[in-house]
């Protein structure tokens, strides 16, 4: 099996799937996001303000190499909203493994993106009105990246464990995944 990168805008389910799928799966996980932040020692937005956008995406790029090296299989990747727009990143994991866009409808990221904004630094301090024109000009803005992913999967329903779960079997009969041996759901 290759690498799974699971890409898409905050909020529409990366983490969550992930998590889910590498558990019931036997894979492992890696947020890219947590995985840049444990290697440089500081969260992402320190990084932001200390060095800039472009040594994080700079830094982005070499942690995606890394997580995604020709001997590192089966795993999943929950990638940053931003990694797939930059640096030729598409590039580098459709050369690697599966890129699955997690598609959920503007409104449900809306309202999951207002309840998690106080998480998420960059969207912290916006109004709802303000939140929704962010979310709906950042869309606009990455569409053409997030399109260009091998496959699409619709993330709009992950609010409760039920629906993680029905997601994950349908991830796993749509992209041929095994389940743990014993076939256990924990």
């Amino acid at each position: 099996m290759k690498t799974i990168f699971l890409i898409g805008y905050m909020g529409c389910g990366k983490s969550t799937l992930g998590k889910a799928l590498a558990r019931r799966c036997e894979l492992d996980f890696i947020d890219l996001d947590d995985y840049i932040e444990a290697r440089a020692g500081k969260k992402i937005r320190e990084i932001f303000a200390e060095e800039g956008e472009e040594a994080f995406r700079d830094m982005e790029r070499r942690m995606l190499r890394e997580v995604s090296a020709d001997g590192k299989r089966d795993v999943v990747v929950a990638c940053g909203g931003g990694t797939p727009c930059f640096a030729g990143n598409m590039e580098l994991m459709q050369s690697r493994g599966l890129t699955v866009l997690l598609a959920a409808s503007e409104e449900r990221l809306f309202e999951r993106l207002k309840r998690g904004r106080h998480k998420r630094p960059l969207i912290a301090a916006l109004s709802d009105s303000e939140l929704e024109h962010f979310v709906r000009k950042q869309l606009a803005a990455r569409m053409p990246f997030y399109s260009r992913a091998a496959e699409i999967f619709d993330s709009t329903c992950l609010e409760d464990e039920d629906q993680i779960e029905e997601k994950c079997r349908a991830f796993i009969s749509r992209f041929g995944l095994r389940l743990k041996e014993n076939g256990s759901q924990d």
